[in-house]
């Protein structure tokens, strides 16, 4: 017997329960496939296989530590102080960050070595933080891997026979890619949440410069799955004009990022 009956049964059940919600992010009602519950059981599923896919955690608990510090520090002034976060250090050389629904970030030994202060690290934690919050990354999902898939990989403790490996669907997640619309809003919140944290928000600013400067010489991955509009950079700078100009004694951080990230790093 055909388990898709059933299957759509679960698909229409999710939809009814979660509908239209309001995005903290935008203050706009916005439809969600899954109940945020459901974000969690996903995020918490497929964490373990993202982090085998990237190489694993890089084996240094100090920096593993310090990346959750500041993770955490965003979180506390973010619109989900209370969602669990989980911020972990991959030992890959790509330039990348990335996010899972449910609270899962993740940030690679590449894109650490590219940074140079402690704001930056915020900065991109700030904005894959914002990608949870709005819950990005599960709309992605839904729309670019389909509903029906995971739901019925996060409901069994294994992937549906004859379609993808718990690997397949990993390597899925990977290339999500978010709409200009999504990345705007990431920059714009992730560059509040840094101010609201009392970090320089021009480090917003300095992060995406960096990432164009070496994805003029080389692409880089982070812009493989986060669209980069040529006014970026423009709209971040006018909100800080427009918002934070003239704010004294934001931190930088960049003596406590050394110390904590490039000197190990380097080790």
């Amino acid at each position: 017997m055909s388990k898709r009956p059933g299957l759509l049964i679960s698909v229409l059940f999710f939809l009814f329960c979660t509908g239209c919600v309001t995005n903290p992010i935008t203050g706009k009602d916005e439809l969600m496939l899954f109940p945020e519950e459901q974000d969690i059981a996903l995020g918490k599923k497929y964490a373990p296989e993202i982090e085998k896919e990237m190489g694993g955690r890089i084996p240094d608990a100090g920096i593993q530590n310090y990346v959750d510090y500041i993770g955490q520090r965003i979180v506390r002034v973010s619109h989900k102080p209370d969602l669990e976060f989980h911020f972990a250090a991959l030992d890959d050389e790509s330039v990348n960050a990335l996010a899972l629904p449910g609270g899962y970030i993740f940030i690679t030994r590449g894109m650490l070595e590219n940074l140079r202060s402690e704001a930056q690290l915020a900065a991109i934690l700030g904005h894959e933080i914002v990608h949870v919050v709005a819950r990005d990354v599960s709309n992605a999902m839904s729309n670019q891997i389909g509903i029906q898939l995971l739901l019925s990989a996060v409901t069994s403790d294994k992937t549906p026979s004859g379609v993808l490996t718990a690997a397949d669907l990993a390597q899925q997640i990977l290339g999500l890619r978010f709409s200009r619309k999504d990345e705007k809003e990431a920059d714009l919140g992730g560059l509040d949440y840094l101010a609201a944290a009392g970090y320089d928000p021009y480090a917003m600013v300095e992060t995406m410069q960096m990432l164009q400067n070496r994805n003029e010489t080389r692409p880089i991955e982070f812009f493989s799955t986060h669209p980069s509009p040529e006014n970026r950079i423009g709209y971040l700078t006018q909100r800080i004009q427009n918002r934070y100009f003239g704010h004294a004694d934001l931190e930088t951080g960049k003596e406590n990022y050394r110390k904590a990230v490039l000197d190990r790093l380097s080790n």
